[in-house]
């Protein structure tokens, strides 16, 4: 668990970089198509796994929004 939040803390730090730059195109390929939703899918599967509270994310929310499959 401790891996994946370290990736996806790195996955951040590259958004905030695309973001900061003005590469808005880049930054929203990143986040729907690219590894920050990948890192999102991952974490997301660890919960499922883990049988966390009725499957349910981190926010108590069923989906991830924009991030689903």
């Amino acid at each position: 668990m401790q891996t994946a939040l370290d990736r996806l803390d790195q996955s951040l730090a590259k958004l905030h970089t695309l973001v900061k730059r003005g590469e808005t195109a880049s930054a929203v390929e990143y986040m729907e198509r690219g590894e920050l939703k990948d890192r999102f899918d991952e974490l997301q599967n660890i919960i499922t796994v883990a049988g966390g509270p009725g499957n349910l994310g981190a926010s108590g929310a069923v989906s991830t929004g924009m991030f689903n499959n």
